[in-house]
């Protein structure tokens, strides 16, 4: 959703075609005036703050998409005003296409749903920009320092909040934090009872070839 040039109301024109086509445009209508913020109101911010994962939408400058998801312990993002937040972007698997889009186009959708206690989401999108941790580090001094290996931030994530509305519980399905456990299947644990592998090179304990691609390779490079 974002502001249409061409139109008073906020969101795309695209979707107020279809709204007109379904006859849905009163019920946008309300949505935008009672539920649509331009900044992070106060019970947004504590939303943000508790939450330990959230899902990240980003398109590169011919609009390729990409969406991932992004976790670490609770409070690893930080809400800096009512406009601006930020995350740490943790050792991964070195491809860099969330990093790489944002560079190209600064565009950005998140997304948090808490599925645990609240059956509730909260919808941000704004534009980011790329920080060295340093840099991160000197601007915002009070930033912890996160004493796992594997969370310490290659480079930040800053968030201008341009929209933010909720996302309504209705079909959240409630889910409910187990301890990790090893698995009991034919596959090899990712990680042990209790222990999240932030940031490891070891294949097995990152999932290895949980969806067999790479057999899938290797049968096609001997063909």
């Amino acid at each position: 959703m974002h502001q249409d040039e061409r139109a008073d109301r906020p969101g795309s024109h695209g979707e107020h075609e279809i709204q007109h086509e379904l006859a849905t445009t009163g019920r946008a209508d309300r949505f935008y005036d009672e539920q649509v913020l331009d900044r992070l109101n106060p019970r947004m911010q504590e939303f943000v703050a508790r939450q330990e994962m959230f899902f990240l939408a980003t398109s590169d400058s011919r609009g390729e998409c990409d969406s991932t998801f992004r976790a670490g312990p609770p409070g690893f993002l930080h809400v800096l005003d009512d406009t601006t937040l930020t995350y740490p972007e943790y050792r991964g698997n070195g491809v860099m296409a969330s990093l790489g889009n944002i560079r190209e186009n600064p565009h950005v959708g998140l997304l948090f749903i808490d599925f645990s206690v609240d059956r509730i989401g909260l919808h941000i999108n704004g534009r980011a920009r790329l920080i060295p941790d340093e840099t991160m580090r000197r601007d915002h001094p009070a930033l912890p320092f996160d004493p796992l290996p594997g969370r310490r931030p290659q480079m930040w994530v800053e968030v201008e909040v341009e929209e933010a509305y909720i996302h309504c519980s209705k079909h959240i399905p409630r889910l409910v934090k187990m301890p990790l456990r090893p698995r009991t299947e034919d596959r090899e644990p990712t990680a042990t009872a209790g222990e999240q592998a932030w940031g490891t090179d070891d294949v097995k304990r990152k999932g290895g070839d949980y969806f067999e691609a790479a057999k899938e390779k290797d049968k096609q490079a001997v063909r």
